[in-house]
């Protein structure tokens, strides 16, 4: 029986800390665990401590899991809790996404200061943005438009936004809900028109494979339609190569034991657009995105991403 209370690693941020509990409380509703089971480990990445630059420039995306996937590894923490779009399509040796909160939102949320929709933008404003996706968006729509890089917490971000460093920003939908700060949006963007990226809005945990007993733990509370739609939408980024250098948004819906996928490339300029659709049994998720990555990689051809790559 364990008496050790499990060890749960997470980012220090006000939304990665809000993650954490949602994964502990939902544990301990699920197994009748006291909160002293669970000791939440706070950790420091790169990623959280190089903000000047883009995520593109110095590493990507496992610039905020690298720390917490060591201490996983060395067998310091039991799980870790991440946000599904900041993970890797390849895990370190070992480790696997072992299960899934029930998803957000999935789209993208517009927060203007100048105007309230994106397309209202007076001409030539500036947007600020990390993401290379929602710059290429943003850029297909609004070629006018001005973007410049933001990266920080949340409140960080919407701080520059208040100083005037930015006439609008965009940020995950998800993200403001969990934050309790939706009242800052002034717009939802239309995930047809705006797709959000691979994974945006689900909550991913990661534990070791070999721990039985921890991932029986973590059983309890994944929830299948969100490890299905994510699985299939990492497939889609696994295809392609994807990561924080590669503007590709998409998305899943799962309908009973159906799935339907969505997904897009775009160059930075945003002025060239490969989409692909694909549907089919939930069972084949993965295989599916997989498919989706490989047809529409087929279909621009390897010059679309060895052009400016």
């Amino acid at each position: 029986m364990q008496t050790k209370p499990f060890r749960i690693g997470t980012r220090g941020s006000p939304l990665a800390l809000a993650q954490a509990h949602e994964a502990r409380d939902r544990l301990m509703a699920a197994h009748g665990l006291p909160a002293e089971m669970f000791e939440i480990v706070v950790m420091s990445t790169k990623g959280d401590r190089i903000t000047d630059r883009s995520l593109a420039a110095i590493g990507g995306k496992g610039l905020f899991t690298e720390e917490l996937e060591e201490k996983l590894t060395s067998g310091e923490l039991d799980f870790a809790v991440h946000s599904a779009k900041d993970m890797a399509t390849k895990l370190p040796e070992g480790l696997a996404l072992t299960a899934y909160l029930p998803r957000e939102d999935i789209r993208d949320s517009f927060i203007g200061r100048t105007a309230p929709r994106l397309i209202e933008l007076p001409h030539g404003a500036t947007v600020g943005s990390a993401s290379l996706r929602r710059q290429a968006l943003i850029r297909r729509l609004r070629p006018d438009i001005n973007v410049i890089t933001f990266r920080g917490l949340v409140e960080t971000r919407l701080r520059k936004l208040e100083e005037g460093q930015a006439d609008a920003t965009l940020l995950a939908l998800a993200g403001l809900k969990r934050l309790g700060k939706v009242d800052v949006i002034t717009e939802i963007l239309d995930p047809d028109e705006f797709p959000p990226a691979p994974a945006q809005g689900a909550i991913a945990i990661e534990s070791r494979i070999a721990d039985a007993r921890t991932n029986d733990l973590l059983a309890a509370i994944n929830d299948g339609p969100t490890f299905d739609t994510v699985s299939c939408e990492r497939g889609f980024l696994a295809a392609l190569d994807g990561s924080c250098r590669t503007p590709i948004a998409g998305y899943a819906v799962c309908e009973g034991d159906h799935i339907r996928f969505f997904g897009m490339i775009l160059t930075p300029d945003g002025q060239q657009v490969h989409t692909t659709t694909i549907e089919g049994h939930r069972r084949d998720a993965e295989a599916l995105g997989t498919n989706a990555g490989q047809a529409i990689r087929a279909e621009a051809g390897s010059t679309f991403f060895e052009d400016w790559t």
